[in-house]
């Protein structure tokens, strides 16, 4: 059997909000195998996104470890940490968090600058990406001129430009009406099969968990069975 992609043990995370603290995971266990569709299901505040940003190395465990592709995220310097979370970790997130100033083209482009890929070869790559999403007629456009379904779109167009092994969603279809997100799992999944990308997706939403042939359900910061 070949060792899995990712593997957390024992994830707990607390944070301390001046006198009081607030334990979100309590002890976590999962293991995701290369390939892999899975969704992280549960209501708010069950530790899906917390969950979600240990694993993407955005965030670190108070206790227990995480190992990708055979290493220890702990071990990592903080070059190493950037570039992990540059070149082995796409990341969708529910606002999009798109730069306003910049045109959706700029926009994708933005990760493949930080990993210092020439300008041309970046923009090559992003408009491909963006065609593929189907906004080839949108490059231009700024993120005000564009619909939330279009956001989302341009938001995964970016997370898949440095062609990441582990793409992290954290609920992608919550700020869109149920038209919208239904066309956005579609191509989270047709993209995930063409790239051979490994995908975890954290919803709240039944439907869109459906989806995956692999559900992880957490309750109170521990996943459930």
């Amino acid at each position: 059997m070949s060792e899995p992609l990712l593997s957390a043990r024992g994830l707990k995370k607390t944070y301390v909000m001046g006198k009081r603290s607030l334990e979100v995971l309590r002890g976590v266990d999962v293991t995701i195998a290369r390939g892999d569709f899975v969704a992280l299901r549960g209501a708010s505040g069950t530790g899906k996104s917390t969950l979600l940003h240990l694993i993407g190395g955005l965030d670190t465990p108070n206790a227990g470890e995480i190992i990708f592709d055979g290493r220890n995220l702990a071990t990592f310097s903080d070059r190493q940490l950037t570039d992990f979370r540059n070149h082995r970790v796409g990341f969708v997130f529910q606002a999009y968090h798109l730069l306003p100033e910049l045109t959706a083209l700029e926009n994708v482009c933005l990760p493949a600058r930080v990993a210092r890929i020439n300008a041309g070869q970046a923009a090559k790559r992003a408009g491909e990406l963006l065609a593929r999403v189907g906004l080839a007629g949108r490059l231009d456009h700024k993120s005000s001129e564009l619909s939330g379904g279009e956001q989302q779109r341009v938001a995964i167009a970016r997370a898949l430009i440095n062609e990441p092994e582990l793409l992290l969603a954290d609920e992608p279809t919550g700020n869109l009406d149920s038209h919208t997100g239904a066309e956005i799992m579609e191509l989270l999944q047709s993209l995930r099969t063409e790239k051979q990308t490994t995908l975890v997706i954290a919803t709240h939403d039944a439907k869109v968990a459906a989806a995956a042939p692999r559900v992880i359900q957490l309750i109170d910061g521990l996943v459930a069975g």
